[in-house]
């Protein structure tokens, strides 16, 4: 079973893939920009957001970044577009949009 993810790719050899089902390391979803996978993306509205920071605990992706008990702009590498910080923003400082 191959555990080294530096050589998957589009051009990975199947002797170079991991097996079904098993963890190759941990902490490797920072290599993958898994956000080129969605058509939709939320868009932060900084105007109406009054930092009540209950979007950045839903977010299954981390994409959400606080700093000084600040919430930042999304990490559009990593968001999927799944939706659930729109559902949990109580001021409407969150809303959907397609991908250009």
């Amino acid at each position: 079973m191959a555990t080294d993810i530096s050589k998957l790719g589009l051009k990975a050899k199947w002797q170079d893939l991991t097996e079904g089902m098993v963890i190759a390391g941990s902490g490797t979803s920072k290599d993958f920009m898994t956000g080129e996978w969605t058509h939709v993306k939320p868009k932060f509205i900084a105007d109406k957001c009054k930092q009540c920071l209950l979007c950045a605990p839903v977010c299954p992706d981390s994409c959400i970044p606080i700093k000084d008990m600040k919430r930042g702009e999304f990490d559009y590498d990593h968001c999927k577009g799944c939706g659930i910080c729109v559902k949990a923003c109580p001021f409407g400082a969150i809303t959907m949009e397609g991908v250009k």
